[in-house]
This record gives structure tokens, C-alpha cells and sequence, in this order.
């Protein structure tokens, strides 16, 4: 996989090629201690928001499990961390995606070049020819699926028959920024493992060691303070006017139900372009503003009026993927959120 263009300015490498990982040591030390007891669980659900290193964990355990087949050796044993050498043979076959012992389930696109809504489940059952043939290459097989929730109904139930009765030295790998959807029978086989969001400082390392980005650069500072803790966040604000949008954003959003109606106006406009930073600073100034409301101390009080939110929350997500992917006019898709949301919040 190549690397992903965050923005007209900005290209992040993908999880695959990025060796470094900011904020989560307790998280790797969890799976290195799991590792060379030698009795390590072999489906692993690492949760928490997006965008805050949960893959480039995944990765780095994946590499560190190809690099070292026997959890008792000294390699494993005297290890600190789960870090390879960015010049490991390991580390080159992952980032090409061409080590035979790794298998990565994802969105793919269509026949129109268009990224599919969900992880199909004939790519789910690339998992029953991956871990049944017995001349896939010698030692661990890995499966990472990025992620869980992109899996719908059938897929995740191919993927479940795998899990349920894996074979010897298999290591599943399942990402998820909705740890609370994921299928009940899938998370009952699976050792949970939950990543908190990144500090501002880890945000800014991580950023600058995915991207070409200057540490000092002031415009990063800014959005990974406004990032939630989140690098793809951060990269996102860092688009065009992204984070100028995300602060008009949320400032309506604050006024709810009350909007001034030129300032929807302007933000339907200011939206209404070809960029995708923008519509994504939207959508995800939105996700972040609705999660917020949902969060409150409260919320037990206030049930009835949160399960509308709630509500209005998923069909603004499926509005919001339907635009990008087809390309539709996003001035509408603004005014209806602001007119689902103002109802909801009534």
C-alpha cells in the first residue's frame, strides 16, 4: 500500500511502513509480555479512537512475531520492546506487502475505483486459505483486520469460524475505533486491549514521524491541540482551512438549536468544494461534538433526548460516507445535519 494523501499538502505513510509509536508502552509492553510466556491468546481486539496509533501497533506486534518464530528465545526474552530495525528484512516484506505469513483485511475499492462501505466477506474468507494451507511460509501467521467494524454481517461470521477454532500459531489482530459494536461472539474470543487517546506532545511526534512534517511548525501545534488526542485528526485539520472550518464548526454546533443562518451559510459554502479535508474536518468536527454530548455526566438523566442524538448520529454517518463516496453535493448534507441535530437536541 502506498502512502495516503491526508490533504492536498500533506502525505502520511500508512500504518504498514511506520516503525515509530508514540503514547502506548503499557499497550506494547502488554503484548510482549503475552508473547514470550508462550501462551499468548490468539485473537487480539485493540480498541480505542481513531486515528491514535491502534494499527501501527498492530503492525509492529505483526513484524516483531514474523522477525521472532520462538517466544523463548533470547531475542524475545531480552526484548524491551516490540521495535524491529527499519532495515529488518521483516520490516521491507510488511511495508511491500509481500510476507507470506500476513494477512490484512481492509476496505478495498470496487470495480469504479470507489473505497467499498465494508470489509466484503469473500475478503473475509481469504482467512480459511491463509491459515489452512500448509504451504503459506513456515513459522506464525498473522491476520490483521483494519477494521472489525468495517466487517458487516457475513463477513464478520466467515471471519468467526476462523477465530473460533484457529490453527496452531495464529495471531489475530482486530482494530476497532467502536470496540462496543463489534459483534458479541467475536469479542468473547478475543483478550481485549484499549488504547487511550495521544497527548498533544506524542500527537505532534507521531505526526511529524508519519509525514515530512517540521516539529516546530506552529499550524501543528495548533491542530494537534484541537486533534482530541488523534494523529489522522491532526493531519486532517492540517488540510487547507480545515481547522478554520473545524472552529466555525464546532461553534455552531454549540448554539444548537439556536443557528445564526448566514453563518450555516457560509460553513455550506465554505464546504462546498472538491477538497477533502474539508468535508472530513466536518464530518469529524461533528462525530467529535455529538460523542461529547453523548459523554456527559448526566446522560442517565437525559436518556430520551441522547437516543435521538444517537439516532440522528448514525444516519448523519451514513449521509456523510454517501457524499464522499459519490461525490454528491455537501451544502445539503450541512444544512441537514444542523436540521437533524437541532431537532434532536430540542
Amino acid at each position: 500500500m502506498s502512502a495516503r494523501k491526508v490533504s492536498a499538502d500533506i502525505v502520511a505513510r500508512p500504518p504498514r511502513e511506520t516503525t515509530a509509536l508514540f503514547g502506548h508502552a503499557a499497550a506494547e509492553q502488554a503484548l510482549l509480555d503475552a508473547y514470550r510466556s508462550g501462551r499468548i491468546a490468539h485473537a487480539w481486539l485493540i480498541g480505542g479512537a481513531q486515528g491514535i496509533g491502534k494499527a501501527t501497533l498492530a503492525y509492529r506486534m505483526a513484524r516483531f512475531v514474523l522477525a521472532h518464530r520462538d517466544p523463548q528465545s533470547d531475542a524475545v526474552q531480552g526484548a524491551a520492546t516490540l521495535a524491529l530495525d527499519p532495515e529488518h528484512p521483516i520490516v521491507r516484506l510488511v511495508a511491500a506487502e509481500a510476507h507470506g505469513g500476513l494477512l490484512t483485511l481492509e476496505r478495498s475499492l470496487n470495480d469504479k475505483g470507489v473505497l467499498r462501505n465494508v470489509i466484503t466477506v469473500d475478503e473475509s474468507r481469504e482467512t480459511i486459505g491463509f491459515f489452512g494451507s500448509t504451504a503459506a511460509v513456515e513459522g506464525w501467521r498473522v491476520c490483521i483486520v483494519d477494521t472489525v467494524d468495517d466487517l458487516n454481517a457475513s463477513s464478520a461470521n466467515a471471519l468467526l469460524k476462523v477465530i473460533e477454532e484457529p490453527p496452531q500459531r495464529s495471531l489475530f489482530l482486530l482494530i476497532s475505533n467502536s470496540p462496543a459494536r463489534v459483534l458479541p461472539t467475536i469479542l468473547s474470543r478475543c483478550r481485549k486491549l484499549m488504547l487511550r487517546s495521544l497527548s498533544t506532545d506524542d500527537v505532534i511526534r507521531a505526526a511529524v514521524a508519519a509525514t515530512d512534517l517540521e516539529a516546530g511548525d506552529p499550524k501543528l501545534a495548533d491542530a494537534a491541540a484541537a486533534s482530541e488526542g488523534s494523529v489522522s485528526r491532526a493531519l486532517t485539520l492540517l488540510g487547507g482551512d480545515a481547522l478554520t472550518l473545524h472552529q466555525k464548526t464546532t461553534a455552531l454546533l454549540d448554539s444548537l438549536p439556536n443557528v445564526d443562518p448566514r453563518a450555516l451559510h457560509a460553513l455550506g459554502e465554505a464546504i462546498g468544494g472538491t477538497d477533502r479535508a474539508t468535508l472530513q474536518a466536518f464530518v469529524d468536527s461533528v462525530d467529535r461534538w455529538v460523542a461529547g454530548r453523548l459523554r456527559t455526566p448526566d446522560a442517565n438523566a437525559e436518556l430520551p433526548r441522547l437516543a435521538r442524538l444517537a439516532e440522528v448520529w448514525e444516519k448523519i454517518g451514513r449521509a456523510a460516507r454517501d457524499t464522499e463516496a459519490y461525490n454528491l453535493e455537501r451544502k445539503p448534507l450541512v444544512f441537514s445535519v444542523f436540521g437533524q441535530l437541532a431537532e434532536a437536541v430540542r
